[in-house]
């Protein structure tokens, strides 16, 4: 008899663990994935509707027009004397304003 209940409460146990396993997981995953998911759906789209004459901001913290999109990779111009002229790939882009924004 003792055994029987000794089983079932090591049964018992062992589901409330895992219930809280679930929920610890279904936290992380409202706090930290899901967030981080719309996040880089939101980086996705930005880049995707990129054009030339937007101007961008790099990660590195520069300024610049970009003048020319090829596949991945981006042609940006710095500065107001058009010599500096630099490929990048689209990814180090952080923001873009578009030339109609700016008005």
């Amino acid at each position: 008899m003792m055994s029987i209940l000794a089983q079932s409460a090591g049964a018992g146990g062992w589901v409330g663990i895992i219930v809280w396993m679930v929920i610890l997981f279904a936290f992380m995953y409202f706090l930290m994935i899901r967030p981080q998911k719309k996040e880089t759906q939101k980086k996705d789209l930005m880049l995707s509707e990129l054009a030339v004459g937007d101007t961008v901001l790099t990660t590195s913290g520069f300024y610049g027009t970009v003048i020319d999109i090829e596949d991945d990779m981006v042609i940006v111009e710095f500065g107001n004397n058009k010599n500096c002229r630099i490929p990048m790939q689209k990814a180090a882009i952080s923001a873009v304003e578009k030339p109609e924004d700016a008005e």
